[in-house]
Parts: structure tokens; C-alpha cells; sequence
């Protein structure tokens, strides 16, 4: 029987970038109980850092709390409260001097969720050919706590769901071509796209 393109087409599960003929990956459950998804070698950390259950491995896994403590690291670095690494930080920015809202903690968090996630560099990749995009990260009505993030260019947008406390915190909900397609309460672009696709919502330093 001949294989084609079309019936062989996989895509990995957390970065949706298609796979290779031939390409080894692993079979993850988003959550227990949940059907089993594909995710490509360069995506299997990240689909363990955010609570997937691989194939094979016991059904209530074991974890570390290390995405937690990256996140109270990161939101640390985010008010200007330490010094950090010149890689991914903010230490050119001022301190922020000042009690922040919970709404503008919940921002914080969903921006550290996102650059956390494989999305940061499909992000920062469509930014090397299009340019600084437009960014808005807008709570979600409702009691859930989710929130959606928004990258846009003038040819292309994507809109990411945000959900602290899901199994995946960050998946892509959808996605177009026209800013007219998005509505206005997504176009309040309150963040920032920096290098590599690192999400910083702007917030008052005082």
C-alpha cells in the first residue's frame, strides 16, 4: 500500500508544527483520562514542565513544583525586585515602586505562563519577518481566571487562551489574516513584544 503526504500528515501537539517523515514522538495525555496527542523531541520538556502524562509513565505524576517556582522567580524579576541574567530579563526597566492590582498581577502571571511556553518562539520567529507586532493580554469574562493573549501584524494575528491553573496554562485558540476580524475589547494593546518573542505587559512604574 502506498503512503501518502496527505495520510502521513502529524503535528505536534503544543508547537503545531507539522512533522517530519519519520520523525520520532512521543504520545502525551494533556490530562488524566484525556486522548492521547503527538509531541515532537523539541516539545516533550515543555509538555512535562506543564503536567502531560506520557505514554507508559504512572497515572498520577510526581511533580517537582519547578513551573511554579520559575514563575514566582520570573514575577520577582518582572517588579524589579532582584537582579537577574541579561538573557530574558527586564533589568534595563525601573522598578516598579508601587502595590500592584490583582488585575495587573493576573497580567504578569499570564505573560510569564506565555513566555514560558513553545508559542514564545513561534512568536519571536513570525517577528524576524513581519516585524514588532501589536500585543494585548485581556482578562476573560467569567470566573475561570483565563485570559487571552493577542500578537497582530497588519497581514496576520494569533490570539493564545491563557489558564493558570490547566494542565496547558497556554494553547492557541485561534488565528486570521484581517485586524477587522478581531474585536475591539483584543485591540487595547497593553504589552509589548520584545526579542525573541518575550511578552511584557506595560504597567506603571509608580
Amino acid at each position: 500500500m502506498r503512503v501518502t503526504n496527505v495520510a502521513s500528515t502529524r503535528a505536534c501537539a503544543v508547537c503545531e508544527r507539522t512533522l517530519l517523515m519519520g520523525e520520532r514522538s512521543a504520545s502525551f495525555a494533556p490530562s488524566e483520562g484525556a486522548d492521547l496527542v503527538e509531541v515532537c523531541p523539541l516539545c516533550q520538556e515543555l509538555a512535562i514542565e506543564a503536567g502531560w502524562i506520557k505514554e507508559g509513565a504512572p497515572t498520577t505524576p510526581t511533580l517537582d513544583g519547578g513551573r511554579h517556582r520559575r514563575r514566582k522567580r520570573n514575577l520577582v524579576e518582572f517588579l524589579g525586585l532582584t537582579r537577574a541574567s541579561d538573557e530574558g530579563a527586564l533589568a534595563h526597566q525601573e522598578p516598579i515602586l508601587r502595590r500592584l492590582s490583582d488585575g495587573e498581577v493576573a497580567l504578569l502571571e499570564a505573560a510569564d505562563l506565555f513566555n514560558g511556553s513553545a508559542y514564545r518562539r513561534t512568536v519571536g520567529g513570525i517577528a524576524k519577518s513581519l516585524g514588532e507586532p501589536h500585543a494585548s493580554i485581556v482578562p476573560l469574562s467569567g470566573t475561570s481566571g483565563e485570559l487571552a493573549v493577542t500578537v497582530a501584524w497588519e497581514l496576520s494575528w494569533y490570539q493564545y487562551r491563557v489558564s493558570p491553573d490547566s494542565a496547558q496554562p497556554v494553547r492557541l485558540e485561534r488565528r486570521g489574516h484581517e485586524l477587522d476580524e478581531l474585536e475591539d475589547g483584543f485591540k487595547d494593546w497593553n504589552a509589548q513584544v520584545e526579542d525573541e518573542g518575550r511578552l511584557v505587559p506595560e504597567i506603571a512604574r509608580i
